[in-house]
């Protein structure tokens, strides 16, 4: 596994070898002692989130809240979608920076967002089909939102008018 840091500390590109032949390819998508090794500290998934989308949707920027607030560790398994994290730690040297990463099922990398992140991502192909390990349980009453397109932030897309949930349409920007 090839690990690659990004411009925010602590925000991982996980790339995983891949073996290729006749028959088709093998790969370790998963090991939690390089993981942890990685991140420095040890990490404990409780729940697996499946979800398929089509070109244009744009799902965020979602995050949680303490005591629930989330580290998760996303892949995407057809399909591609640019995968966005943006740093909502009030006390960080990055607050209100954010890393986007091109993730698909060809370049089988996986981007890890750790608690404190907001996280969001645009759908690139026809259809996606996006898995992710979370580091805390969903919890409703602690999720929270930030609209994505806040000038504030001024995440580079690629697109003007993408496919919104109701949720996503009504989030407020980062409070800076």
């Amino acid at each position: 596994m090839n690990v690659i840091k990004t411009e925010i500390p602590g925000v991982l590109i996980f790339e995983p070898k891949v073996f290729n032949d006749e028959r088709g390819f093998f790969m370790e998508s998963f090991n939690q002692k390089v993981f942890e090794e990685a991140v420095g500290r040890k990490i404990e998934f409780v729940q697996d989130n499946h979800s398929k989308s089509t070109k244009g949707v744009l799902r965020g920027l979602h995050y949680q809240v303490e005591p629930y607030a989330q580290g998760k560790l996303v892949r995407c398994i057809a399909g591609e979608v640019f995968d966005v994290a943006v740093d909502i730690r009030k006390d960080s040297e990055t607050f209100g920076k954010w890393v986007g990463v091109n993730i698909s099922s060809e370049n089988k990398r996986q981007l890890w967002i750790p608690e404190g992140f907001a996280h969001g991502f645009l759908v690139l192909s026809e259809e996606a089909e996006f898995v992710y390990k979370t580091s805390n349980y969903y919890s409703g009453e602690h999720e929270r939102g930030i609209i994505w397109n806040d000038p504030d932030i001024n995440i580079t897309w690629g697109i003007d008018s993408p496919i919104l949930s109701l949720k996503d349409k009504i989030h407020k920007g980062l409070v800076k």
